[in-house]
């Protein structure tokens, strides 16, 4: 079972009788067939998206690209897979306060 923060006794107890296959499909041969074509249309479908970036970052992606052996185009894909799967994480910047002040005096 994965790690989850908190479960209360019921989700706990449903987790477990998961996990032990004590529930059963209901569903037809037929239509499991369908929900299983619908699943991995829905996981497999790509959808093509314009991003802007400044010309150095797509430089440098384009480097790494031809480094790993793949084109730049899979390697931000997996980039942003990997930040969807909890794999890859970003580090919020935050001021400090010395050039939050120079920015306020500025106003």
């Amino acid at each position: 079972m994965k790690k989850v923060a908190y479960l209360d006794k019921n989700e706990r107890a449903l987790a477990q009788s998961l996990e032990k296959e004590k529930w059963v499909s209901d569903l037809t041969k037929k239509e499991k067939k369908k929900y299983e074509e619908y699943a991995r249309y829905s996981l497999t479908k790509q959808k093509r998206i314009n991003i802007r970036m400044t010309e150095r970052d797509l430089k440098k992606i384009r480097a790494k690209a031809i480094e790993e052996g793949i084109q730049y185009q899979s390697l931000i894909s997996m980039l942003i897979h990997k930040y969807n799967e909890g794999k890859v994480s970003i580090n919020k910047w935050v001021p400090n306060k010395k050039i939050q002040r120079m920015a306020g005096s500025r106003r």
